[in-house]
């Protein structure tokens, strides 16, 4: 029997993203003309409360197997500080009285960035609990303070676009971009994926409600959230029936309604998706009469998750997810080359390159009889700054941080040095595509490690062998420059060793075969 999805959220955006817009009182922290920024404002004085009390719910609740939590609760402590240090200031030397908060309102340089960094760590907490409307009303505080932070905006706007609400996110957006020369976070590509996302959603839900003229009916008749989720229900409860015919003005309705009332964009997309996945199912298989209604929703699916645009920096390479990475290697017998003593002293080079695909890692340095010469297949950590302008195919660049990821890649491509960038959905593979939170791996996963994992996810190489793979037990072959770099701890190697030993077919001193 299908079950409904849940497809409305705690709290919806949209309806008050205008919270904290109405003042441009300032600049930003770090560039004010006249010194700290000191205001009295209620509003910080309630946002500084909440931010304490979640802090002590946070501490008194133990956040020690919560990495993003526990991240948050040293923010929100920071900032507590930070406020205390201000207040003791102003106060002229005197402390305040134990429970008592220390100059309200005051809100000096450090207190701002330090609302900010609470506010940026809050929204990486992600959904499923307090910390989504923390984010906003810290967002919505910071740009009342001050209206012309460029990192204010740029922070609300993120967590308008986390919420679904991508109205009010490109608005943001665009007060961001219009406070800024260097638009070094790339928010002008997402700007645009985000607008052609929602142009392609306009078309996809017009294809809708041509082909069900009886949907109009039930998209206007609901009055609230939970009435056009009782529509939803009530849908899925007679395609269940096989009533499909009545069935399909109801479901098609309230995908309209959803996205005539501003529902959050995720919540409206796993609708369709399951919609779609229901109409497939009752064809036996055969899309052929969707294609259109699929092709609008992969379209705006795919622009919300990547830039539509390349970046002139980057000279030009096709951006590649997992499927078109999955389709670059199959087929193909690939090797993954070791930055070690042991390969750099040996005479393997030959053997390396007749492989189809060459994969090496970082600081690889090639020194032809011992490495071979070809690499193919590029993949780095995101703050590791060696190899990018060696010519490759493809440049597979891993990092936890979608920000600090797009970030290096605007700094560090070269042009024209790769045809194929790997894509955020490629990002973080043991933690996206494995599903493998830190309490199951708790160590951050080289490069060598993150490349292996995804290739025996994807399974589709006839060969798949680890050159010179002793796991530093023989020293390292880099780069010079990058000799002082430190090795992955003894504990990680230890747990990847294990990991690639369980699933090795064949091993001998230089070759670990896993297929």
């Amino acid at each position: 029997m299908t079950k409904a999805r849940r497809l409305w959220p705690r709290w919806r955006g949209g309806k008050n993203a205008e919270n904290g817009r109405s003042r441009d009182t300032g600049s930003t922290a770090t560039a004010s003309p006249d010194g700290p920024h000191v205001k009295d404002s209620k509003e910080l004085e309630e946002c500084l409360r909440v931010c304490a009390l979640h802090g002590d719910r946070l501490s008194a609740a133990g956040t020690e197997n919560d990495r993003k939590r526990t991240a948050l609760a040293a923010k929100l402590g920071h900032l507590r500080a930070v406020h205390a240090s201000a207040g003791t200031s102003s106060a002229s030397g005197t402390s305040p009285a134990p429970g008592t908060s220390p100059a309200s309102g005051t809100c000096t340089n450090e207190v701002f960035d330090a609302l900010l960094a609470a506010g940026t760590a809050a929204l990486e907490c992600g959904d499923g609990g307090d910390e989504p409307a923390l984010a906003l009303l810290i967002s919505a505080t910071v740009l009342a303070e001050r209206g012309s932070s460029r990192a204010g905006w740029r922070l609300r706007a993120r967590i308008l676009e986390a919420a679904g609400d991508e109205i009010a996110a490109v608005e943001a957006y665009e007060r961001y971009l219009a406070l800024t020369d260097d638009d070094w976070y790339g928010v002008a590509p997402r700007l645009a994926g985000l607008r052609i996302a929602a142009g392609r959603q306009e078309d996809m839900l017009r294809l809708l409600a041509r082909e069900c003229p009886r949907a109009e009916e039930f998209a206007t008749a609901p009055a609230s959230a939970s009435e056009v989720r009782d529509v939803w229900e009530e849908g899925l409860r007679l395609h269940d029936k096989g009533e499909r015919e009545q069935a399909e003005p109801r479901l098609v309705g309230a995908l309209l309604a959803m996205g005539r009332d501003r529902h959050p964009v995720g919540e409206l997309q796993d609708a369709v998706g399951q919609y779609l996945d229901l109409r497939i199912a009752a064809a036996d298989g055969d899309a052929s009469r969707l294609r259109e209604l699929i092709g609008h929703y992969a379209e705006q699916r795919r622009n919300r998750m990547r830039p539509p645009l390349t970046d002139p920096t980057l000279g030009g390479p096709d951006w590649i997810g997992v499927g078109e990475l999955r389709n670059l290697i199959a087929g193909k017998s690939v090797c993954l080359v070791a930055n070690s003593e042991s390969l750099g002293r040996g005479s393997l080079g030959p053997e390396i390159d007749a492989y189809d695909l060459v994969v090496r890692f970082s600081s690889y340095r090639i020194d032809a009889p011992a490495t071979g010469t070809r690499t193919d297949l590029h993949a780095t950590a995101h703050e590791h700054g060696f190899n990018w302008d060696r010519p490759v195919t493809t440049r597979m660049v891993f990092g936890g941080s979608a920000e600090k990821w797009g970030y290096s890649l605007r700094e560090r491509l070269v042009p024209g040095a790769q045809r194929y960038v790997t894509d955020d959905s490629v990002r973080w593979p043991l933690r996206h595509l494995g599903g493998v939170d830190w309490d199951a791996w708790p160590s951050v996963p080289t490069s060598g490690f993150s490349t292996l994992w995804l290739l025996d996810f994807l399974d589709v190489s006839p060969t798949l062998d680890l050159i010179g793979f002793d796991f530093y037990e023989s020293g390292v072959h880099r780069l010079p420059k990058a000799m002082r770099v430190p090795v992955t701890s003894e504990r990680e190697r230890t747990s990847e060793k294990a990991w690639v030993m369980e699933r090795a077919q064949s091993v001998n001193d230089m070759r670990i075969s896993l297929r």
